[in-house]
């Protein structure tokens, strides 16, 4: 499948065969083809909360207006940004630091510069924090939509929930802010699916202030 093709294919689908599972194996390629995702200083906010349990997925749907798919798909994800990804300490940091002397050269003594970058790009306030977070995880969801279509999968990102219901039902740390749940898994043959919305054109998308 060519790139326009997944893009094209791809849809937010609404019924899911919960008879058919997703591998491991094929979970596994989707999120990491997904990593491969663009990051401000590849300092990977992003995490993921992988749901299969039935109980687990039931406890997400209380909590996201009670939609069907949650646990009708066979996994269920939620997607985590977290905040303090740019702050020196967290250890995605710290490994991202070390990273960069290996293969960039940088030096110890260009740690306070990369600090301090971090922090007046991303940390100068909490609306900040959380678009460094949410923007560089997007990102990454956005890939975990094109990798499922490559592999066969259907999705379906959400947004219809309670962030602080899902945070204290998960026991999710404050520091992850949660940009959207995605079902994961075969769209119901027995369905019909809607044709596809319609989208803004080039003339649309292309805005001046001048």
């Amino acid at each position: 499948m060519d790139f326009k093709q997944i893009v094209y294919e791809r849809r937010a689908v609404n019924f899911f065969d919960s008879t058919k599972d997703v591998p491991d194996s094929l979970l596994r390629e989707m999120i990491e083809t997904a990593a491969r995702a663009p990051s401000g200083f590849n300092l990977q906010p992003w995490q993921v909360m992988v749901l299969r349990d039935p109980e687990k997925k039931m406890r997400l749907q209380k909590q996201a207006w009670n939609q069907p798919k949650i646990s009708e798909a066979p996994v269920t994800l939620i997607i985590l940004a977290d905040t303090e990804g740019w702050m020196p300490g967290n250890p995605f940091v710290e490994k991202n630091f070390l990273e960069m002397k290996k293969s960039d050269g940088i030096t110890d003594e260009r740690r306070a510069w990369f600090d301090n970058a971090c922090r007046s790009l991303y940390g100068t306030s909490e609306a900040r924090r959380v678009a460094f977070a949410c923007k560089n995880s997007c990102f990454f969801a956005m890939l975990l939509m094109l990798a499922a279509k490559n592999l066969g999968l259907d999705t379906h990102p959400m947004d219809g929930f309670d962030i602080d219901g899902v945070r204290k039902a998960f026991h999710i740390p404050e520091n992850y802010w949660i940009p959207l749940l995605m079902a994961v898994g075969y769209f119901r043959t027995d369905k019909t699916l809607s044709p596809p919305k319609w989208r803004k054109t080039y003339e649309e998308i292309v805005i001046s202030f001048e």
